[in-house]
């Protein structure tokens, strides 16, 4: 049930991140989450997409990318909500790499998403203890 994140690696430089969001705003598909990391000559754009298939189509001749899995963990959009999550994850030793969160469409809804170092076991401990998690499946439009 994971959910594919798309890491697109962008020259540092004024226009690169406008020329691949156009790109995938032109083909009508929803960013679900963003998040943007750098270096001194690069950028990594980290994006959970409505459809990561036609993306990497997309963007493929263009841009140097890579897919990873990540867990997204449904939690209410309040104060201390993430505690919890963090403290199961923990619990199970699982290593958290990196996140970064997004709302939902809901009210008091928000998701964190986690690279992991044990995607099928953090996954598994979640939902055990209450905790939604996304797939692929649930960012379709």
């Amino acid at each position: 049930m994971a959910i594919t994140q798309l890491s697109v690696f962008l020259m540092n430089q004024p226009g690169a991140l406008v020329d691949a969001i156009k790109a995938i705003s032109d083909a009508n598909i929803n960013i679900r989450a963003l998040s943007i990391a750098e270096a001194n000559d690069f950028g990594i754009l980290r994006i959970i997409v409505s459809d990561s298939d036609a993306v990497c189509k997309l963007l493929g001749d263009q841009y140097l990318f890579s897919r990873t899995e990540v867990v997204a963990a449904k939690m209410g959009d309040r104060s201390g909500a993430l505690y919890p999550i963090l403290v199961v994850l923990n619990e199970a030793n699982i290593n958290i790499e990196y996140m970064y969160a997004f709302t939902g469409s809901g009210p008091e809804e928000a998701y964190v998403v986690f690279r992991v170092n044990d995607v099928k076991t953090a996954e598994e401990v979640l939902n055990a203890n209450g905790i939604a998690t996304l797939s692929d499946d649930n960012l379709k439009i």
